[in-house]
């Protein structure tokens, strides 16, 4: 039984991303402290991605989106994560009924 090209990309996707999250579990493994930078920086990854996935949205999405997305930005002051994502997802909804 050969394997489809699709099949080949999931399972290379797969390895890609098993390899970089090993990988940087045995880097950060060797050392016995970690620096404070280097864990200050470690702590703003999820936030930068974050922000690579939210940006173009906001940028060169309809004016829903970027509406949510202020929406989200204030209601993440006041509430836990989870509780900002339901926000987020009736914003989004009333916005595009309401704006399109």
């Amino acid at each position: 039984m050969e394997l489809s090209t699709t099949a080949w990309i999931v399972l290379a996707g797969a390895l890609a991303t098993y390899l970089t999250r090993i990988g940087g579990h045995l880097v950060l493994s060797r050392f016995k402290t970690i620096h404070p930078r280097v864990q200050a920086a470690l702590n703003a990854v999820p936030a930068a991605v974050l922000t690579t996935l939210v940006a173009p949205a906001a940028a060169f999405s309809g004016p829903a989106e970027a509406a949510t997305i202020v929406v989200c930005f204030v209601a993440a002051f006041y509430m836990p994560t989870m509780a900002m994502f339901a926000v987020g997802w009736v914003a989004i909804l009333a916005f595009r009924a309401l704006i399109g």
